[in-house]
Parts: structure tokens; C-alpha cells; sequence
């Protein structure tokens, strides 16, 4: 039998080395081309007088985006970007961030229905299984509240697809998958009676990231 939770232990391990060593840089390698994309996630996941999940925060660039009415609590695997993420709040005032913890976002530490929205910024790529991180965002989110996914998806046929599939067979020092299909996302909800797809749409300037909202009935 197979041992997922060791599996996914040892994936998270790789994970936390690989963003140890992007922590130091991430900002100015991945700022510019994944501003939209936080963009459009922050001004989704708002909530005035609401409470708000940010999974997989990294060095916190979301952060400033949010309404400052939205009270946040970010998380992350890597210590070393949330070191960062704490900088940042300190420099920004930004006082209605709650809390930075370090945290898996498969086995998210809170009880259930604890947020109004949960937001998951180019995450669903990193983390080794994105069923175990979708049914968590789920079991945190209030009755009536959203889950809110920025992420790319992978081309399905052409040659972005077979760059995307070279990419993933070599991405192990990069963190990430590049090769990530809609189905994943799209064949969860079919299998959840209690989740609805509210808006699917890619963003500008390019259409590299995909917003996904989702309301928990």
C-alpha cells in the first residue's frame, strides 16, 4: 500500500527547500509577472468586517492588496518567506493582518468553517496533492463563504502543452508544476455536491493565470 502521507511528507520537504532558496529573490524574479494575477485574487477575497485565509502567503506581496477592512491570516510552508511576509506587514502597517503561520495546506490547523474566504494564490501548483488542499479550503470556509484560486493552467494541446510537459519532467528544483490541467479543479467540484463554480476566467495581460471562484453552498 501505498504511504500518502510519507509521500506527501517528502514532496513538502523538496518544496520547503526549493522556496529556502527562491525566499531571497522571489520578489524581484516573480512580482512583476504575478501582479495581476494577486491582483485580481485580492480584490476577489475581500471581505469588509470579514475574516480571510490567505494560503501559501510567501513573502506576503498580496498582502497590501486586500481592503484594509478584511481581517487576514496568511500561511506557509516555507519559514523563510514568511520571515519575509513579516517584514513586510511591519514596514506596511498593515494591522489587520491576524496572524503568519507556518502551515501545511493539506492539514491546515484551524477549525472547520473558520474563515469567510479562503484565497490560494498560485498554490494548487506547489503543494503535492491539490484535492487534499482544495477539501481543506472547503472545510475552513463558513457555510455561504468563497474559495478564491489564482493559478496557471496548462495548455491541453499544442506546442505550450509539450513545453509545459518537457518543463514538468525537469521542475524539480523550481518548486512547482508547470503542467497543470483544469480537471484537477473542475473534476473536484463535479464530486463535491456542497461547492459551485461561480466565475472562471483567465487574466490579462496574457491570459498565463486563471481566477476561480467557488461558493460553499
Amino acid at each position: 500500500m501505498v504511504d500518502r502521507d510519507a509521500i506527501a511528507t517528502i514532496e513538502n520537504a523538496h518544496v520547503e527547500e526549493a522556496y529556502a532558496r527562491w525566499a531571497p529573490v522571489y520578489d524581484l524574479v516573480f512580482a512583476a509577472v504575478m501582479k495581476p494575477g494577486r491582483k485580481a485574487a485580492a480584490a476577489a477575497a475581500s471581505r469588509d468586517n470579514g475574516r480571510v485565509l490567505d494560503v501559501g502567503v510567501g513573502t506576503g506581496l498580496e498582502l497590501p492588496m486586500f481592503s484594509r477592512g478584511t481581517r487576514l491570516v496568511g500561511v506557509d510552508l516555507s519559514e523563510h518567506m514568511l520571515a519575509r511576509a513579516r517584514e513586510r506587514v511591519a514596514k506596511e502597517g498593515l494591522s489587520n493582518v491576524e496572524g503568519l503561520l507556518k502551515m501545511d495546506a493539506m492539514k491546515l490547523a484551524f477549525p472547520d468553517a473558520s474563515f469567510d474566504c479562503a484565497v490560494a494564490p498560485f498554490v494548487l501548483t506547489v503543494v503535492p496533492d491539490p484535492k487534499a488542499t482544495l477539501d481543506e479550503l472547503a472545510r475552513v470556509v463558513k457555510p455561504g463563504g468563497e474559495i478564491v484560486l489564482v493559478n496557471h493552467i496548462g495548455a491541453e494541446r499544442g506546442p505550450i502543452a509539450f513545453v509545459e510537459a518537457f518543463m514538468g519532467r525537469h521542475s524539480a528544483n523550481l518548486g512547482w508544476r508547470p503542467e497543470f490541467p483544469w480537471r484537477i479543479i473542475g473534476d473536484w467540484i463535479e464530486a463535491r455536491s456542497d461547492i459551485v463554480l461561480t466565475e472562471r476566467k483567465r487574466l490579462r495581460p496574457l491570459g498565463l493565470f486563471t481566477l476561480a471562484r467557488m461558493t460553499r453552498r
